[in-house]
């Protein structure tokens, strides 16, 4: 059990506000709260002119806020000091979070950029994975908003989750290679009227179902920990500016 704040027999799931343990119903809740609040964070973000790596955090709170008490709190806040992964994949180190997801946020708000690399700025938003759990459903969210701005949108309701998923593995382990562009490639559509995309949203396959947890690896001071971070970030070859 992902149990980052060593309180679950006490607090539940990630201190979740009714102390549920059931993995399969706080994952309805999720979905439940997700399909409730969907349309305040896609309004939310309508009115920002460029979106910032704090307008990424509100959107994580206005989605999963009734549920727990850290949405919008990033791994730099909530577990400064664990290496996270899942199924196999690393994700950044806390501190790393920030940069990661602003580095999808720089490319992915030049259009051209997005239109030529929809699966680069989706790989870096995975990297960074800045929250315990929601990352996937806040991280849609925010690139399909930033594709309506550069006039396409992703059908995400004909992409096959477990191909997708492993191509976004793929993506987060050898960046910038092209891997989950090829894939997403032919999904990719004319732009959705503001008021569909909420219905295309919903419509993504998944998102309700209870999916593989986060890992905690140890802690991220731990020596061999760091070195096996320090060779993840060698072998992935990406230089942020």
């Amino acid at each position: 059990m992902f149990d980052p704040f060593k309180d679950f027999d006490a607090q539940g799931y990630l201190r979740n506000v009714v102390g549920e343990k059931d993995l399969n119903i706080v994952k309805q809740l999720e979905h439940d709260l997700f399909t409730a609040n969907l349309a305040d964070a896609m309004a939310y973000l309508a009115k920002k002119r460029t979106i910032t790596y704090r307008d990424f955090l509100q959107v994580h709170a206005l989605l999963f806020g009734d549920l727990y008490p850290w949405a919008g709190s990033d791994r730099l806040t909530t577990s400064p000091d664990l290496a996270i992964s899942k199924a196999g994949t690393c994700f950044c180190l806390p501190y790393e979070a920030k940069r990661a997801v602003e580095e999808g946020l720089r490319l992915g708000q030049n259009k051209t950029v997005l239109r030529k690399s929809p699966g680069l700025v989706m790989g870096f938003f995975a990297y960074g994975h800045p929250f315990l759990d929601g990352n996937g459903r806040t991280m849609l969210v925010v690139h399909s908003v930033l594709c309506h701005r550069a006039g396409f949108s992703i059908n995400w309701s004909r992409t096959d989750k477990a191909a997708y998923l492993s191509a976004l593995s793929q993506e987060i382990e050898t960046p910038d290679k092209g891997i989950l562009d090829a894939y997403l490639k032919d999904f990719i559509e004319p732009p959705l009227e503001p008021g569909v995309w909420e219905a295309a949203i919903h419509s993504v396959r998944g998102l309700n179902g209870l999916v593989t947890t986060d890992t905690v690896e140890g802690r991220s001071d731990d020596p061999a920990i760091s070195q096996k971070y320090q060779e993840f970030d060698q072998r992935r070859g990406y230089t942020i500016d």
